[in-house]
């Protein structure tokens, strides 16, 4: 009866300290994955823990121009925003930068001019070269050429959407080796006279110059947000918010090729291999059957022990009445691998009908970013995602049950760290995205993962790390006896134990030792204590009673 008293006691607390986050990690199940998120905000790029504290920071002198990515070796690669006008565009950026893992600058390189600016995202490919995405301005005098019908040019522009990728050369310069640009790629209905005329519904390959939603008559008609390569297609995956369409497109073209409908493994040159989400773009549906809401972050799924090959897609959910966000899992049918079913002959949409997988909240609304945000699939088949315009990240099992959910404590208007117990609704923390690496990622081998305090001042991480404490997350066994004990405590572990720290039930701290397995707790009263161990850089928590 005593230790069902106290195991009470101990429920009652947990969530007395811990269900009053309104900031950091806020909530945790104790099968959360076990791994490091990465997010960028203001100038800062963090790698926290699931407790929230900081394993490793870094610092630029540009806000986010928004992506970010945890390279291999260590380093990060981020797209910065410069205070140029140059070339306008919601998501703009400029400048691409590395930094090694200790914050040192080793790469800056520009792409900001008056006709040309890198913005929202970039990717790092495998053979250490970078995409680029990029809006280039058409003149009006172009766009018309093109077949733009001038009742939808509101502007005296039209952006090209590009792909560039790039050798790094040096600290500062970069060699291009292949380039792509949808100009390539167009058709229109509107004026035989024109380039690029002719029957939109038997072309599903091409983009319909004309096609516009809502505000997409400007000169940036696309908004495309998300670059990602699949090195085993040696596809890339692009998403127009405006269209809310994604396409894939081939990368193992020549750039001559790239700018036509022919060559390449899969024969299309850089014409889309594939698209979804609004058949209505290209004439083969309506507005009843779109299915995408300006839609970010899709691309493959891989090395994860559900639905690898397919796609996943964090769909927004912005245009439609009531608004909500939902994240998607779909399989493009295909004949073979990258080899995509081609609906030109029938007349009908690409397919699926309808993804294989559909997260929303219970109560839809209570999920819901307009804009930003992405969903990663993880190897164990959770689902991280985040809810970007919210800053809030969150880990969902296969039965959509919340596991882990985090709050950015960071104000995006100053970079300042917020107070536990601030509102989260009383200060921005939007943020483009998250992306979570497991421990056995390379760019941790050798590294110092030392967790330090969270990011938000008077943090309570207590109970996370009480909550933490189970064999399938440590992946060590430790013995700690006698238990319950009335004088000396031992602890058996595989591994040098750095540090021991004494906590009361309300996370407290007693007493703290360096380098032993023996205590001496005989002067203690009489309750329930909690050792929280140092254990190659990881907090480690086994509850004791004292008798």
């Amino acid at each position: 009866m005593k230790k069902i008293l106290l195991s009470i006691l101990f429920i009652n607390l947990f969530c007395n300290i811990y269900c009053q986050n309104t900031i950091g990690t806020t909530s945790l199940n104790e099968n959360v994955t076990d791994g490091y998120t990465l997010f960028t905000i203001h100038e800062k790029t963090y790698l926290i823990d699931n407790c929230g504290q900081l394993i490793n920071s870094w610092t630029s002198n540009f806000p986010p121009g928004n992506a970010v990515y945890l390279l291999d070796d260590g380093s990060i690669l981020r797209a910065g925003k410069t205070s140029s006008n140059n070339v306008p565009i919601g998501g703009q950026g400029g400048v691409i930068e590395k930094y090694d893992w200790d914050g040192n600058l080793t790469w800056q390189y520009f792409i900001d001019t008056p006709t040309q600016r890198q913005h929202h995202d970039i990717y790092p490919m495998p053979n250490g070269n970078i995409l680029i995405l990029a809006a280039e301005l058409m003149s009006e005098a172009e766009a018309l050429q093109a077949g733009r019908n001038p009742a939808n040019l509101s502007s005296s522009n039209l952006y090209n959407e590009q792909i560039i990728e790039v050798t790094p050369v040096g600290m500062s310069d970069a060699t291009v080796v292949w380039e792509w640009n949808v100009k390539d790629h167009l058709i229109q209905d509107y004026d035989m006279s024109l380039d690029n005329f002719g029957v939109v519904a038997d072309n599903p390959n091409l983009l319909d110059i004309n096609y516009t939603s809502s505000g997409s008559d400007s000169a940036n008609w696309l908004h495309v947000n998300s670059i990602q390569y699949d090195e085993t297609l040696d596809q890339i995956v692009i998403s127009s918010r405006n269209v809310s369409e994604i396409y894939i497109i081939d990368h193992s073209t020549t750039t001559a090729e790239a700018a036509t409908g022919s060559g390449g493994i899969y024969g299309k040159g850089g014409d889309f291999l594939y698209r979804w989400g609004n058949p209505e773009a290209y004439k083969r549906g309506t507005s009843a059957d779109r299915k995408l809401f300006g839609q970010h972050f899709p691309h493959f799924i891989r090395n994860s022990v559900a639905d690898n090959g397919k796609l996943i897609v964090f769909n927004n959910g912005n245009g439609r009445n009531p608004s909500f966000s939902e994240v998607y899992v779909l399989n493009p049918p295909s004949t073979s691998p990258g080899f995509y079913s081609d609906p030109s002959v029938n007349t009908q949409p690409y397919g699926p009908l309808t993804p294989d997988y559909i997260y929303s909240a219970t109560n839809p609304e209570d999920f819901y970013s307009p804009i930003i945000s992405g969903a990663q699939r993880l190897s164990n088949g959770n689902t991280l995602i985040m809810e970007g315009t919210k800053g809030k990240i969150f880990e969902i099992d296969a039965s959509n049950n919340i596991l882990w959910e985090y709050i950015i404590p960071v104000n995006a208007s100053n970079g300042n760290s917020q107070s536990q117990g601030t509102d989260p609704v009383s200060f921005p923390n939007n943020s483009f995205r998250a992306t979570k690496y497991a421990p056995s990622y390379s760019a941790f081998s050798g590294r110092d993962l030392t967790p330090g305090q969270p990011i938000e001042s008077n943090s309570d991480i207590a109970s996370c790390l009480f909550a933490l404490n189970s064999e399938s997350y440590i992946e060590k066994n430790i013995l700690i006896f006698p238990n319950p004990v009335l004088d000396f405590v031992n602890i058996s572990s595989d591994f040098s134990i750095e540090k021991i720290e004494v906590l009361n039930i309300t996370g407290q701290l007693i007493t703290n030792i360096k380098n032993q397995n023996r205590l001496d707790i005989s002067a203690l009263k009489k309750g329930v204590y909690f050792l929280r161990m140092t254990i190659e850089g990881k907090f480690i928590t086994k509850k004791i009673i004292k008798n």
